[in-house]
């Protein structure tokens, strides 16, 4: 069996490769790892995304959190940011939210934080995973079991954490906001009506079958009809549990992560909030992004892909700003984690500090043409392993020279390789892609 937990937590087919019993393990293993030693009750907070099987996997959680003596606190249906704020509003020794991000419906996962509402290193998954495997531990009794209690008002505390964040006065603004049926289809436009927008809500009535189902930040389609249609501002999409959000502009072009962090890094450096003047990105980071920060005299620190490696080089170097292309984006001042709402707030605030419209401010960065290919594959070490896939991209790469690069890596979540390449051109990297993928195909 390989490793459990993937680049953000555990994840996999509901009630199949992750059924209740595997969550009933994990929260216990994870009580047993992270709970305090030094009072009678630790306290573990558990929230959700709507998706049905969420209902199933929250019951095992806690009963596997009860059952190794952690009281729980349940927040119900909160977007990932938001779990992991209450973590450290709580004091609690750990936090686990449900949900599978922007994988479809019949999908589901289990992310854990420590104590503060931070992500977990690997040597701490590792601990919990030899936890799981340890059948000689014997569970509390009596008195010493957990206790489960709910908060209804998990909701307000965090809308009132971003209204400390330096929420701006966004009057005037005309927002359409696509939730995907997601976490954040409550909170979300809460937020941004409570900051003065104007806000145009779509696809923000869960029914747990219909989340991320063709809308939200990975179909953006109908925000960018949406906003058009609208004569709108700006369009914002979520993705299912709000950690990450995509913009659109008022002509219902995409702004990226890239862009929203170009834009982002900019107006902290002019206000002299920007750590260094560095931002941390990833390897998946368009070269156009480097090029506009190298303009800017802002460095670009470079990690592997996921914001949990963002986050600790974010914390290593003291940096303020971070993020991926897919749309997180962390500001270590204000949260733990990605948080969708906070930079959806944080790019708005700029439109209107500096009354550009967001096509303008995203001009700052030239978007070189990228191809991404998702490959399914059956054995993603055996693709890393083989050498007539190394020698498909060395050629690939003497190709593009200096012109372009290329990346092949394994997604942590799924049985896919993620193949991309950056080019001069469209076509060239197109037709390296397609060459590259079919060689991963065939292994």
């Amino acid at each position: 069996m390989g490793r459990l937990f993937g680049t953000d937590g555990v994840r996999g087919l509901a009630n199949a490769s992750l059924t209740p019993e595997l969550a009933m393990r994990i929260g216990a293993a994870a009580a047993r790892v992270l709970s305090r030693h030094d009072i009678e009750h630790s306290i573990a907070v558990v929230g959700r995304d709507p998706r049905a099987s969420g209902e199933m996997l929250e019951a095992a959680v806690v009963a596997g959190l009860t059952s190794a003596g952690v009281d729980v606190v349940t927040v119900g249906v909160l977007p990932t940011p938001a779990v992991a704020y209450l973590t450290a509003r709580y004091g609690a020794c750990l936090g686990v939210m449900i949900s599978a991000s922007h994988n479809p419906m019949p999908d589901n996962g289990i992310k854990i934080f420590a104590a503060g509402g931070h992500k977990l290193d690997d040597a701490i998954e590792d601990r919990i995973e030899a936890a799981m495997a340890d059948a000689t531990v014997q569970g509390p009794t009596g008195a010493a079991i957990g206790r489960v209690r709910s908060d209804d008002e998990a909701p307000r505390h965090y809308l009132d954490h971003l209204a400390r964040t330096g929420v701006p006065d966004l009057t005037g603004i005309t927002l359409v906001v696509d939730c995907a049926h997601g976490a954040a289809s409550v909170v979300g436009p809460a937020a941004y009506r409570a900051a003065g927008a104007d806000v145009i809500a779509i696809n923000a009535e869960p029914d747990g079958l219909n989340i991320n189902d063709r809308c939200g930040s990975t179909h953006l389609e109908q925000v960018q009809k949406a906003v058009v249609d609208n004569d709108a501002d700006i369009g914002i999409a979520h993705d299912g549990d709000a950690d990450r959000c995509l913009a659109v502009d008022a002509s219902g072009a995409v702004v990226d992560g890239d862009a929203i962090m170009a834009i982002l890094a900019l107006a902290m450096a002019e206000d002299g909030e920007l750590v260094q003047r560095t931002l941390v990105a990833t390897v998946m980071s368009n070269l156009g992004l480097h090029i506009a920060m190298r303009a800017a005299e802002i460095e670009v620190r470079t990690t592997a892909v996921g914001d949990r490696y963002v986050l600790d080089e974010l914390r290593s170097g003291g940096y303020s700003l971070g993020g991926e292309q897919s749309g997180h984006v962390v500001f270590p001042s204000a949260g733990t984690t990605g948080d969708g709402i906070l930079t959806a707030l944080q790019l708005m605030r700029r439109m209107a500090n500096t009354g550009r419209p967001l096509a303008d401010l995203a001009a700052v960065m030239q978007t070189l043409p990228q191809v991404l290919v998702n490959v399914p594959v059956s054995d993603k070490a055996a693709v890393a392993a083989a050498q007539t896939v190394a020698d498909a991209v060395a050629e690939a790469e003497r190709r593009l020279g200096d012109t372009g690069r290329v990346l092949l890596r394994p997604s942590g979540t799924e049985q896919l390789v993620r193949v991309m390449v950056e080019a001069a051109e469209i076509e060239l990297a197109q037709q390296l892609a397609d060459r590259l993928a079919a060689r991963v195909a065939a292994v």
